[in-house]
């Protein structure tokens, strides 16, 4: 089964699926080990993790590439979403991203309406294409993905630039083209997020963000909205920020303060599979 073919199914059944958003190999491998049966590469995540740099659109389409096949192959288990942006260009750009993000692993791709450069959804400054050139770019991602075997997650901005409605609009017309799961950024009510999920026949995906623009609402209640995807794009990225910050306080000379709790040496090499990796070795150990 392919990774689109996985998240097809997944979609399928009923409930709704919580997605870890992961920014490398391990955050995606620990994702699928902890039981997770599907997993997103954010964008913001990545930006941060590998350029130490916020999500404005300074990071490259390749270097974006690069880290969504160590995120695939690392979660080889479970289907991976993988952010594209804005597609790195035009509707032309878009479908050269949906076709190298299939090749990479992704069982889908998120394409968003922001002009380029783009800014993380929960933060000021962002900006729309129009209605028209989205429209176009979701068209040209979802006829790229059909001979590609991957699924187009179509995202809007909007709704902090021209308002709920426009946004909403904007989602009917991704459904129209036939993208396979809808996303509209940063609803700011339960009222918001309700009137979208009522209007949208496809799965749609919520963005929970604590601190950003959208109510925190949990799992069952999402699900009693009528959303499929639940994704937490930066909670792994938060936690282990706040863990390295900590233990660096208490690594600083004079520091009276203890180290946060910390995995063992000895599992730190099982997570990262070296047990595995002595087993295989002896199996092709040359004897004389």
């Amino acid at each position: 089964m392919t990774p689109a073919q996985h998240l097809r199914e997944l979609l399928k059944q009923p409930g709704i699926e919580v997605m870890p958003g992961c920014h490398d190999a391990l955050s995606a491998k620990l994702s699928a080990d902890a039981g997770f049966r599907i997993a997103f590469m954010s964008g913001f995540a990545v930006s941060a993790v590998r350029l130490g740099l916020p999500d404005t659109g300074l990071i490259s389409f390749a270097e974006m590439l690069d880290s969504l096949r160590n995120c695939c192959s690392a979660a080889a288990k479970i289907p991976l979403i993988g952010d594209g942006d804005t597609g790195y260009g035009n509707a032309l750009n878009v479908q050269r991203t949906v076709i190298e993000y299939t090749r990479a692993g992704a069982a889908a791709v998120m394409i968003e309406d922001q002009v380029s450069p783009k800014k993380c959804g929960h933060t000021r400054g962002k900006q729309v294409i129009s209605r028209a050139e989205a429209r176009m770019k979701i068209r040209a991602a979802v006829e790229a993905a059909r001979g590609a075997d991957i699924l187009v997650l179509a995202r809007t901005d909007a709704r902090a630039v021209h308002g709920f409605d426009e946004a909403l609009v904007r989602c009917r017309d991704f459904e129209a083209e036939g993208a396979d799961i809808i996303f509209l950024e940063a609803p700011e009510s339960e009222d918001e997020m309700r009137r979208f999920c009522s209007a949208i026949r496809k799965p749609c995906m919520a963005n929970m963000v604590p601190g950003g623009k959208t109510p925190i609402l949990p799992p069952a209640q999402l699900q009693e909205i009528g959303y499929k995807l639940a994704l937490y794009p930066v909670m792994l990225l938060s936690a282990a920020v706040a863990a390295m910050q900590a233990t660096l306080a208490a690594l600083r000379p004079g520091a009276t303060t203890a180290a946060p709790p910390s995995v063992s040496f000895t599992d730190l090499q099982r997570v990262v599979g070296f047990p595995d990796y002595w087993e295989r070795e002896l199996r092709y150990q040359a004897r004389d």
